[in-house]
């Protein structure tokens, strides 16, 4: 194929802008940019002609700039490594999460200051269910000295969302979510289908838990002058309590994945780690489809577990771990580890709408054996 041959094979702007869909004026911007050169300029008419072939660039220049990231960066992940791009990527992706959940607070808190603003949201959901929520996410709230400096820690987030009710809380050592599926949901006024989040105090709440188990259903609802529980019969206030609730999404969204999971009988570990004491750290070893649990210089060896991934070495204050394996449901729990530093997530093989994250902290046995 000659020259000619190759000219006429190309694509005008025109026709590359509707297959790419970009537009003519942003493709000459990106030549100009250096991002996106056409295979072609004629000297004469100063036209621009584009090769099939540059179609995957463009259309990755297209979805970059959807995504509302600035040239520079698009540059690396069009030609820098992978490593490169998956590093630049991820923090663009983490600086979006922080700016919408700080639009989404100012929003919300603009809607709550207009005139008329109040929303009613009103959801239902099983007495008992209810109750068992609250059993499971309670624990989790902070100590009474750090309830001092941070109030919203003793608090438990109620957070109504679409079909979903969800209750979260935090330490800031571990965070505790359980998700409800709601009967039904109403909205009226605001924005249907953004979360209606508010705070209880966790010690109302655990109050409030204990009337709704003997109640069949529950009706919660929430407005800016508090939260309500409903049933046939009774009405029984709580009281919302202001503060910023830490952003758990976040939290969630940036752990890193899995290279560890754990399976064992929870009645067992919780049992060995009571046995072992609370004072000072414990320390979990998985080898050989065998998990061992060492503390104070003593090695318990537990029933067979089932291990995927390499071997791992990872401690817990037993105060933050024991809690965690309480909550749980059924006789099985979940370890899910992506290393000895980062959060391990604590699940119930038998309730998936059930959560836990607990921090690891500092393995001193295996300082000193390095």
């Amino acid at each position: 194929m000659d020259e000619t041959d190759e000219i006429d094979a190309l694509m005008s702007i025109g026709a590359f802008s509707r297959r790419v869909r970009l537009a003519p004026s942003a493709l000459r911007f990106y030549d100009d940019c250096d991002v996106l050169r056409p295979a072609y300029v004629d000297d004469a008419t100063g036209y621009r002609y584009y090769a099939a072939d540059q179609e995957p660039r463009a259309v990755l220049v297209r979805r970059l700039r959807e995504a509302g990231m600035p040239l520079t960066d698009a540059s690396v992940v069009l030609d820098g490594t992978r490593e490169e791009a998956r590093a630049v990527l991820e923090g663009h992706a983490r600086r979006a999460r922080e700016t919408a959940a700080s639009a989404r607070s100012a929003i919300e808190e603009i809607l709550r200051d207009l005139p008329g603003g109040a929303r009613l949201a009103s959801v239902r959901l099983g007495g008992a269910e209810l109750a068992s929520a609250v059993r499971q996410v309670a624990p989790a709230v902070a100590s009474a000295p750090v309830r001092e400096e941070f109030p919203v820690l003793g608090c438990v987030l109620i957070e109504l969302d679409g079909q979903e009710t969800r209750l979260v809380a935090t330490d800031r050592y571990r965070l505790a979510v359980r998700a409800l599926r709601s009967s039904s949901t109403e909205a009226v006024g605001g924005v249907v289908g953004d979360p209606y989040r508010v705070l209880i105090d966790a010690a109302e709440l655990k109050e409030a838990a204990s009337w709704a188990l003997r109640m069949p259903d529950i009706r919660i609802e929430a407005d800016q002058q508090g939260v309500r529980l409903h049933s046939d019969m009774a009405v029984r206030d709580l009281p919302t309590v202001d503060g910023t609730f830490p952003d758990y999404r976040l939290i969630l969204d940036n752990l890193p994945a899995a290279r560890h999971r754990i399976i064992t009988d929870r009645t067992a570990l919780r049992e060995a780690i009571a046995d072992a004491g609370h004072d000072g750290p414990l320390t979990l070893h998985t080898g050989e489809q065998q998990l061992t649990l060492a503390t104070r210089g003593s090695v318990t060896a537990m029933p067979p577990a089932l291990c995927t991934g390499p071997p791992v070495r990872i401690a817990f204050d037993p105060h933050v771990l024991l809690p965690a394996l309480d909550a749980g449901v059924g006789p099985d729990v979940l370890l899910e580890i992506s290393s000895p530093s980062q959060p391990v997530i604590v699940r119930s093989a038998d309730q998936g709408s059930f959560t836990t994250l607990v921090m690891p902290v500092r393995d001193a046995s295996a300082d000193g054996a390095g």
